[in-house]
């Protein structure tokens, strides 16, 4: 059996949506795998394993070739965990006699929805997003428990996390702190990062990280909390690949991020980390097994408990007070995963 599955949203639906793929290659040993993801999403690749097959789509004209490559594959299933026009485009492009949805499809484009043929009753807004990716095996009878997101780090990727550990860091207790995110209504004002970094080096005796990504949205951002620091930090934002930073982050004690694709990682590697929410909710996002204090709002203490539909949040409400005490329960105790 040859399967098609196209996941082409960004680097955090990707890696949760590997839960689905480690299930369908449980469940389904011999079938040949193949995965039509964004070229964004490439560095990622090397760590998601039973793929025989990977597609990369840049958009447009420039797919000709991936198209032609899908055409002629030949596969008897697809599933489309994406579901916007180009994930369409796809399903219908590969002539397969199985194509499956969300039944969701049909209320939001009679158009689109008529290029499937097989429907599941699961609402993403309804549910988490490993659960929805799970929902959609469905109808290969496969039916999984949820689980954290699955890598399977390359080694020269832990090679270079293990080099940065014993030359930069010196083999010292440390804690990664992620500021930054493609969308600026993530950010958590730079001061507060400086007091949180500061009380990890200074009460918490951990060794500061800095990691982030290299557009310039991203390092005028972390330029802002460089600016204001008082204490030394190793700032490797822009130098890490997302394996390598989670290949370092199975060796950090502690993880602070906001909502990002590093959130993922450290689920994948069992790293205790805080998350900060704002503008998404994490009922659909947030760690559930790996140690995890998840902030969202005013709340002084982790939620554990969520609500869908939930308003969008300022990233200010979130106190200074509120991450410290987080920092220090994860170190102290690691939380138990929020259901």
């Amino acid at each position: 059996m040859k399967i098609l599955l196209i996941q082409l949203r960004r680097l955090g639906d990707l890696i949760l949506t590997t839960p689905a793929i480690s299930a369908l290659r449980e469940h389904l040993p011999a079938a040949q795998i193949a995965l039509a993801v964004s070229h964004e999403c490439e560095s990622l690749l090397p760590a998601i394993q039973g793929l025989q097959k990977t597609f990369l789509t840049k958009r447009g004209l420039r797919d000709l070739s991936t198209w032609a490559q899908i055409r002629c594959a030949g596969f008897d299933c697809v599933i489309d965990f994406t579901r916007n026009d180009r994930s369409a485009w796809l399903t219908l492009l590969s002539a397969s006699p199985r194509r499956i949805v969300s039944d969701r499809l049909k209320i939001k484009s009679k158009v689109r929805g008529s290029f499937y043929n097989e429907f599941v009753d699961c609402a993403m807004k309804q549910m988490h997003t490993v659960d929805y990716g799970l929902a959609l095996l469905q109808p290969l009878g496969i039916s999984a428990l949820a689980d954290d997101p699955v890598l399977d780090l390359p080694s020269a990727a832990k090679k270079r996390a293990a080099t940065i550990v014993r030359d930069q860091i010196r083999d010292r207790p440390f804690a990664i702190f992620h500021p930054g995110s493609a969308r600026a209504e993530k950010f958590w004002e730079p001061e507060r990062w400086c007091q949180i970094i500061e009380f990890a080096a200074t009460e918490l005796g951990l060794f500061p990280v800095l990691s982030g990504g290299a557009n310039d949205l991203e390092r005028a951002h972390l330029l802002a909390i460089r600016e204001k620091l008082r204490t030394a930090v190793l700032d490797l934002s822009g130098q890490l690949d997302l394996l390598v930073l989670a290949a370092l982050l199975e060796h950090a004690r502690l993880l602070v991020t906001v909502d990002s694709a590093p959130m993922h990682l450290a689920s994948a590697t069992g790293t205790p980390q805080v998350a900060l929410f704002g503008p998404t909710n994490p009922f659909h996002w947030r760690p559930r097994k790996s140690p995890a204090a998840i902030l969202f709002g005013d709340s002084p203490q982790p939620l554990r408990h969520f609500q869908v539909p939930e308003p969008k949040r300022p990233m200010n409400h979130i106190s200074t007070a509120a991450v410290i005490d987080a920092m220090r329960s994860m170190l102290s105790a690691p939380a138990a995963s929020a259901e």
